[in-house]
């Protein structure tokens, strides 16, 4: 049987209650289980056990070197439903001074963000299929600021996104 889909990440952070409440903060995520240093968070509407989860190591310990002095994963990804989700989150984000990048690729429009660790994640926002044109899949190939506005021009703003995609149609 093929991989389905990603069902949760697991991340080390220098302190868990700090992390908990960033990302209940910027994402929405909701604490379903916790231990001593550890925490198991839930996306709102989603199915999973858990979405992430989060283990301290201390505040002793050294920033990821991920991308620069060693190989390591780059970023995580979750997928909003509309394009006014993805204004909103980057509305909070903004506001949570952790916006790093609003990216267009096409099939994708993305904003990128870092934890209070320094661990970037993703949130985006994918044209349905039945969208899709010659156009939009050339566009993959390169990497274009995200104006949200004209998307929303585009597709609308409550436009389900993915459908076809990463949603079953």
């Amino acid at each position: 049987m093929p991989v389905q889909r990603l069902n949760h990440a697991v991340l080390y952070v220098r302190d868990v209650e700090r992390s908990v409440a960033f990302y209940r903060e910027a994402l929405g995520f909701e604490v379903v289980m916790g231990m001593r240093g550890a925490a198991f968070l839930q996306a709102p509407g989603s199915a999973n056990d858990h979405d992430l989860g989060l283990f301290q190591i201390g505040a002793d310990a050294a920033p990821s070197g991920a991308g620069r002095t060693s190989v390591g994963l780059y970023h995580l990804a979750w997928e909003v439903d509309t394009l006014d989700e993805l204004e909103r989150i980057a509305a909070r984000l903004t506001e949570l001074d952790a916006l790093v990048g609003a990216s267009d690729h096409g099939s994708t429009k993305a904003l990128y963000a870092k934890d209070p660790d320094g661990l970037e994640f993703e949130v985006s926002w994918l044209v349905p299929a039945a969208l899709l044109t010659d156009e939009i899949l050339a566009a993959r190939s390169r990497i274009r600021p995200l104006d949200l506005a004209a998307e929303k021009e585009r597709f609308g703003a409550h436009t389900r996104g993915g459908v076809g995609v990463s949603v079953p149609a």
